[in-house]
This record gives structure tokens, sequence and C-alpha cells, in this order.
């Protein structure tokens, strides 16, 4: 079995992958102070209650916070007997190579993003991820990474909001039913959600417009959802993209790493 763990700013996702099909997902915090016995009691006390037998023979982890590194390392070492691969790391190899200005470090979520996509949909493709930060990574023909861009997650705007000024609540974001609020609230989702769903089309459009060609947009994160109520945003969406990634990641590695 393989464990696919996904670390970013605000959550950490591990799934189990069998071979043929993802057994569970579990999520929870990120943070940097925990250690690999805290990460081993909260794991094997919920996949006790999923009721699987585990045989982990495998680990792969992508993480956009470098600190949490050591302690999965550790993690997977210490509980499953395995050196775990690192996207983006030197070691770990790669289906494509980014196409990137020289010396740029691109985001492990990003390249796992791209592989996933990839592999479920061809190349040409926009992938807009709805993370903490809102990012589109823009892939090619072949399937490399070839740059993208970021904004502001969703959440990130709406706690911006509540922080700056004074007298605007905190609110969670749902699509509004109309446009134009009639209380602070529905006006801040409205602003929020309507503005988002402006700048997805907008980028998505230049970025067609900048590579002159048809590409598909693909969708994934957390309030991925939320936004593919809005009729021709997206062509598709993927619900375990970033997991798919590290799936397709891990077996190239197995299969054209060191033996």
């Amino acid at each position: 079995m393989l464990l696919a763990i996904d670390c970013g700013n605000t959550n950490t996702v591990f799934s189990i992958w069998d071979g043929e099909k993802f057994l569970c997902t579990l999520r929870t915090s990120t943070h940097h102070a925990r250690t690999a016995d805290a990460y081993f009691t909260w794991f094997s006390t919920l996949i006790q209650h999923y009721g699987i037998e585990l045989d982990i023979t495998d680990v792969i982890i992508s993480t956009t916070v470098p600190r949490v590194v050591f302690n999965l390392r550790v993690f997977a070492d210490r509980f499953f007997g395995c050196r775990p691969i690192v996207v983006g790391k030197p070691e770990c190899l790669l289906p494509h190579a980014p196409k990137v200005d020289s010396g740029t470090i691109v985001g492990p979520d990003r390249l796992v993003n791209t592989a996933g996509a990839f592999d479920r949909h061809g190349g040409n493709l926009i992938v807009v991820d709805f993370g903490t930060a809102t990012t589109f990574d823009v892939v090619s023909k072949d399937g490399s990474y070839i740059g993208g861009v970021i904004a502001p997650g969703v959440n990130l705007s709406l706690e911006a909001l509540h922080m700056a000024a004074a007298a605007l609540p905190h609110v969670d974001i749902s699509k509004p039913q109309n446009v134009i609020g009639t209380n602070t609230v529905t006006c801040m989702q409205s602003g929020v959600f309507w503005g988002y769903v402006g700048l997805v089309r907008e980028i998505s459009a230049r970025i067609k417009e900048e590579r002159a060609r048809p590409m598909k947009v693909v969708a994934t994160g957390g309030l991925a959802p939320l936004f593919d109520q809005t009729a021709d945003l997206f062509d598709a969406f993927e619900e375990d993209l970033t997991m798919h990634g590290l799936v397709v990641i891990h077996n190239y590695n197995k299969e054209h790493g060191p033996a």
C-alpha cells in the first residue's frame, strides 16, 4: 500500500492507495511542530475507526511547508520502515520536467497537480487550485508545467476584509442568491464569490489568448465545488487531483528510479 501525504499551509491530507483505489482520506490541520509520534497516534486512531488492515510499504510526500518534512520523514521511517519520496527534492523524478526560468523553484503542489491533471486530461491545461492561495498552473501539450498565476485565496480575502475593516464581520463564503446584497453579510459574500468568478474567467481567458490554442480548465481544491456551480467556468472538476498526482509521481519513480 502507498501512503500519499499532501501538506498544505492550512491542512495536511493523508490518503491510502491500495494499487487500484483510495481506501480512505484523512485530514488534519497543518502544524510544523507536530511530532512523528503525534502523527502516528492521530493516524492509527482513525485507521482503526475505518477498520483498515494496514500494510504500508511506500510513502510519498508533497508539502509547501518545509519545516514539516523532517517529522514526516521520521514518521514514515519509524512506523512503516521506508524512506519516503519527497516531491521537489532532487532524488524525486518527475514524468515531465518543468519549463520555467533558470533557478526558479516550482512549488511541489503545482508539480503534483500538473502530473495528475496531465495523466487524466492530457496537455494544454489550466489547473485552478482553490487552496490557501488560488493558483493557476499552465500545463503544456507534452505535460510540462510552464508557469502560472498566484492570487490570494478566497478565505484569505474574506479574512483580510474582516481584519482590515472594523465594521465588517467574519463570514463564510457561499454562492449568494442575488448579486446585489441587501445586508453586510450578503454584500461581502457576493463581492468575494462573483469577484473570484470574474478572476478565474479573466485569467483563464488571458492565458488562452497568450497561448493561442484551445485549453481545458480543470478545477481542484477545497472550494472548487462551490465555484463549479457557475456554468461554463470549468471544463472539469477533480476532487482528488493532488492525491492522484502523487500516485502518478510515485509510480514513475518506481519504474524509472534507482533499482
